[in-house]
């Protein structure tokens, strides 16, 4: 039974006897999210930022609150399901599309998939929780760079929990929805029926794993910077890996940094709690309004060339970085998030396209 309206519903509910599917519903925008929600060739592009951006440069700054306030909301009930959450990632997964995935049990890469968190070039910052709980410090790698992970790459960090070739999602579908059971172990042996091991291609980034350790374990974005340049800068994934920091927001890499390294010692409600607050500050403008011109110069004028502000790293001091991570506590908009979870829930879920 369909809930939902194909043309026109930005989320698609599909009510089986024991699954809900959920099918974003925005193709032509790469399903970004919106307050109330695709479908096509990404499974989710992310948050819909560029129309946050121009709700508050016209005065309208509660609707980012409230944005931000759902997404996170949504966030901590994924993580936190008594029942499974299986996420089909048959295409992109970039930002905010990683929020509404890896937080659940089972994430299904296929040969499709292409993950990305490309935050720090928007003047944003990349979710904590599970960046900082993979393979070392390639969290810290994927997190301020934005490297670009195929399905593969996904599941050898933890990403991924499957991998499924994307002509067999159609039988994958029909076996979950038949399955009587919210039991994990149950729904995990079926998908491992249709699972296969896929082959990391030779300049896969996670080929890679003990140059990133030994750069990113670095305690600075500065020292980072320095132990990459020490390596052989004339190695294609080398000297691009450095340019990818340099073309960054120094705010916003200064500031992931930190989150994603106290997301090691955080459980996920505390995480997102902070991430909620250092979301509220940029959009807010109060330290650095990097997001605004991020989002300016990548999606909205889109010349490429954002001007941030400090433009440097070491310009930007411990003070700045402390500022994020404060309570805001001079606007009742922007007031901390309060995380409760809801026990009506399906069997369990199946998000996809």
């Amino acid at each position: 039974m369909a809930y939902t309206n194909r043309e026109t519903d930005q989320v698609l509910v599909e009510e089986k006897s024991n699954a809900r599917i959920l099918t974003l519903n925005r193709p032509k925008q790469l399903n970004a999210l919106t307050s109330d929600m695709g479908k096509g060739r990404a499974f989710c592009a992310g948050g819909d930022v560029a129309t946050l951006v121009r709700d508050s440069n016209q005065g309208d700054r509660k609707a980012a609150a409230r944005y931000f306030r759902k997404s996170y909301t949504m966030m901590y009930v994924i993580a936190t399901y008594s029942k499974p959450q299986v996420s089909i990632l048959n295409g992109l997964v970039m930002g905010g599309g990683g929020g509404v995935s890896i937080h659940g049990r089972f994430r299904v890469a296929t040969e499709n998939t292409l993950f990305a968190m490309p935050e720090t070039a928007l003047g944003q910052f990349p979710e904590s929780y599970y960046l900082s709980r993979l393979t070392e410090f390639y969290g810290e790698y994927v997190g301020l760079t934005g490297a670009r992970l195929d399905g593969a790459e996904m599941l050898a960090c933890g990403l991924a929990t499957h991998f499924v070739p994307s002509e067999r999602l159609p039988m994958l579908e029909e076996a979950l929805v038949r399955v009587d059971s919210s039991d994990p172990d149950v729904i995990s042996s079926v998908i491992a029926d249709f699972t296969c091991v896929p082959n990391l291609i030779s300049n896969s980034a996670y080929q890679r794993l003990k140059t990133i350790n030994k750069c990113f374990s670095r305690r600075t974005i500065e020292k980072i910077v320095a132990a990459l340049e020490s390596e052989d800068t004339n190695d294609n994934w080398i000297s691009s890996t450095i340019q990818s920091l340099k073309k960054a927001s120094p705010t916003s890499l200064k500031v992931s940094l930190r989150s994603i390294r106290e997301g090691r010692l955080e459980g996920i409600d505390k995480c997102l709690v902070r991430e909620f607050r250092i979301s509220c500050h940029a959009m807010r403008g109060d330290i650095s309004k990097d997001h605004f011109e991020g989002c300016r110069a990548i999606l909205i004028d889109k010349d490429k060339n954002p001007k941030w502000h400090p433009s440097k790293i070491e310009s930007v001091s411990d003070e700045m970085v402390d500022s994020y991570f404060l309570k805001i506590d001079d606007d009742d908009d922007w007031e901390d998030l309060k995380l409760t979870v809801s026990s009506n829930l399906p069997a369990y879920a199946i998000a996809k396209l």
